[in-house]
């Protein structure tokens, strides 16, 4: 018979199955092609789907006891594992019980104590690394007068580099530099490395966000072979690559973006019914320029995302597409998917169409333009955009259709700002802006929702491989734990099941009263991350059954992976049988990919952000702030100034007592006087300290100076 790794997992994974030697498992298969069978199990021991134990019999990981996961190191020295199977808990893990295995990386860890009825995580330990996320590290060297080391810059890396640099490396102390790994760490060794490459003094201009795109891998340029592919494409759209499309360039649509925005990806267009709205989201067709197995796919699957960090993109696609050719620049014939939805008043989509096409953009727009035209009818641009107005103005009623449609059905509603940090030419931080979304923006993303939606259901009534966006339930007892808090701001108790409806009315009630910040953050940390699957999980967040990201293939691979099963099934009217396993066999993988590439993304982005903030604030140490208690925490409390910089108080500055941290009310409670601090207090603090290198800024409270 044919064999490949699925029909081995599925003959291993039957509850009758028992461990079986090589050979054994051989015979019961009846294998014929050895050599092929030998290859085939030794790829799957080395990324972890089966095991081998001791009596040298193969197994899968899930009934022997064991789990396959990515390690969450916390500086404190402990560890998570989050498991590949979104349906395990996740395993604690202590420092002692790491085995060598680093941050990120993706290991085996046998559980040692299953998890109990109070609730308590299950522990294990690492048993094997199946591969290591940390080939090269970026740190501070410390010159040593036998052995050197460097600090790594991530607090998560618990272990210092050992290293020694080469005669022709020239460091100083205290420079900022990238060091490979060449000696791993083991459990009471740390780990040797060489240095690679010096990055500079660390208050040198750059050497900041440098350190940043070093410490998590990204990539600042291309492959000569991805930018000799990009070069090869015509810079604008030929005749005949508009066969078989249909032609939608007289049809009025315009780009809503940032105003810095370069890779547009989606057009909206808008035409009034008799009985309701025809909403057409026109997407940049990436998939047609990007195709499977090319230097420029390989490329794009490896970054996975644009990287928008404070001072610069990385993006996902060379610029000759991603601000070119692919992108939806005004007034140019463009390539597009698109997707038509027919809908009624009330904002339920009675008919939709998904097709090829060709378009042209009329108006490269902006949120900032867009929003001074709905909300205060500035006389100027209206007149500048005359022929769009009252286009815009029917998108606005559609989308607050579909707004409240969608949080009637029980989609959250999260109203956090967004911090800008303004930078000069010279990448020096100027100001600081609290930015909140508005009526364009809001009708953009109800827009990109509602066309997402849409192509997730078509996805899944095809029963077509691809990615999904999943948003899962939150554990119950953590939404429990978030009832017991709201308790402490005067809410009234929640009887009966927590359901998104329920949340939702929480986040309602508090909008616009001074503890909607606090509450909104203690429901979002109860969430679990959204995530890329090949499985229709639902979208908790959004109250939906079908859901998966359309509507962003220049910045976004899931997007790419989802045009490109679409543009397969528009082209041929269904998939091969080939083609769709070869798919479905892929999808999981990628979707791992995909969401680590996002987490990094963002940890990155958001580092970017802490540290320009940092360097901001320096200038303003000695100065005293109102501020808001934000969270609360063993060693102290966070607060955020009115511009949205966060800074920590620390519980040795509280100099009138002793305070002991209650964890089931999140309080600091003085010993004697009883005296509490709780989030949403209103406090005055002054700034103390700021470390630019860490991203730290720590304040304490003026009662105490």
């Amino acid at each position: 018979m044919a064999i490949d790794k699925d029909t081995i997992l599925e003959y291993m994974r039957q509850q009758a199955y028992r461990p079986l030697k090589y050979q054994e498992l051989r015979e019961v298969l009846h294998i014929k092609d050895e050599a092929e069978f030998s290859a085939i199990l030794g790829k799957m021991e080395k990324e972890g789907d089966i095991v081998v134990n001791r009596k040298h019999k193969y197994g899968v990981p899930e009934m022997m006891n064991i789990v396959r996961g990515t390690l969450q190191v916390n500086s404190k020295g402990f560890a998570f594992l989050l498991p590949d199977d979104p349906l395990q808990s996740d395993v604690f893990i202590y420092g002692r019980d790491l085995n060598g295995a680093m941050h990120r990386d993706r290991v085996m860890v046998r559980i040692n104590y299953k998890r109990s009825e109070t609730g308590q995580k299950q522990e294990g330990e690492v048993i094997r690394i199946i591969s290591r996320a940390n080939q090269e590290l970026v740190g501070t060297f410390k010159k040593g007068k036998a052995v050197s080391q460097v600090i790594p810059d991530d607090p998560r890396i618990l272990f210092p580099v050992i290293t020694r640099p080469g005669p022709k490396t020239k460091v100083q102390d205290g420079e900022k530099v990238v060091v490979k790994i060449t000696v791993w760490p083991e459990q009471e060794k740390s780990p040797e490395g060489k240095i690679i490459e010096v990055l500079g003094a660390k208050d040198d201009p750059g050497v900041d966000i440098r350190s940043i795109v070093k410490k998590y891998g990204l990539s600042e340029t291309f492959h000569k072979k991805t930018m000799q592919e990009a070069g090869a494409f015509s810079l604008t759209v030929q005749s005949e690559e508009m066969a078989g499309r249909q032609d939608l360039r007289d049809l009025p649509m315009v780009t809503i973006d940032g105003d810095d925005a370069k890779d547009l990806d989606d057009a909206v267009s808008l035409v009034r019914l008799e009985n309701g709205y025809r909403l057409g989201v026109h997407i940049a067709d990436v998939a047609h320029y990007v195709r499977e197995g090319s230097g420029l796919d390989r490329e794009a699957y490896y970054r996975g995302t644009s990287v928008y960090l404070v001072d610069r993109v990385l993006p996902m696609l060379p610029p000759q597409l991603s601000n070119g050719i692919c992108s939806l620049n005004a007034g140019e014939d463009r390539l597009a998917v698109t997707v038509i939805l027919d809908i009624d008043p009330e904002g339920d989509i009675l008919n939709y169409e998904i097709f090829k096409s060709v378009i042209r953009v009329g108006k490269r727009m902006t949120y900032k333009n867009v929003n001074k035209i709905l909300k205060e009818k500035d006389a100027e641009l209206m007149e500048h955009y005359r022929d769009y107005v009252h286009m815009l103005n029917e998108m606005h009623d559609l989308a607050v259709i579909l707004r409240k449609r969608r949080f009637n059905r029980g989609a959250l509603d999260f109203d956090f700002p967004e911090i800008k940090v303004i930078l000069n030419d010279q990448g020096e931080p100027i100001a600081i802006e609290k930015r909140k979304q508005d009526v364009a923006e809001s009708l953009i993303e109800e827009f990109m929702i509602r066309a997402n939606e849409a192509v997730a259901t078509h996805c899944n009534s095809m029963e077509l491989p691809t990615l999904y966006r999943v948003h899962e339930k939150p554990e119950e007892e953590d939404l429990l734990r978030v009832v017991r808090m709201l308790t402490m701001f005067n809410r009234p108790a929640i009887k009966g099941k927590i359901t998104p409806e329920v949340i939702n009315g929480i986040l309602a009630d508090v909008k616009g009263k001074p503890e909607q910040r606090i509450i909104s953050t203690l429901i979002l940390r109860s969430m679990k991350h959204a995530r890329y699957s090949p499985l229709t999980l639902g979208h908790f967040g959004l109250a939906s059954p079908y859901y998966l990201h359309f509507t962003s293939p220049i910045r976004r691979y899931p997007d790419l992976l989802v045009h490109r099963v679409l543009s397969e099934v528009l082209q041929k009217g269904s998939l091969s049988g080939k083609k769709k396993a070869a798919w479905k066999n892929f999808m999981p993988t990628a979707g791992e990919q995909c969401t680590q590439n996002e987490i990094t993304a963002e940890e990155a982005e958001r580092e970017s952000v802490d540290i320009k903030t940092a360097q901001f604030m320096k200038q303003f140490v000695g100065e005293v702030f109102p501020a808001v208690i934000s969270s609360i925490t063993a060693f102290g409390f966070f607060v955020e100034l009115e511009n949205g910089v966060e800074g920590l108080v620390h519980i040795s500055s509280l100099l009138d007592d002793y305070y002991i941290f209650d964890d089931s009310q999140l309080i600091l409670m003085g010993k004697n006087t009883r005296k509490i601090y709780r989030m949403g207090n209103e406090v005055e603090v002054e700034l103390v300290k700021v470390n630019v290198e860490e991203a730290k800024i720590d304040f304490e409270l003026t009662e105490f100076l």
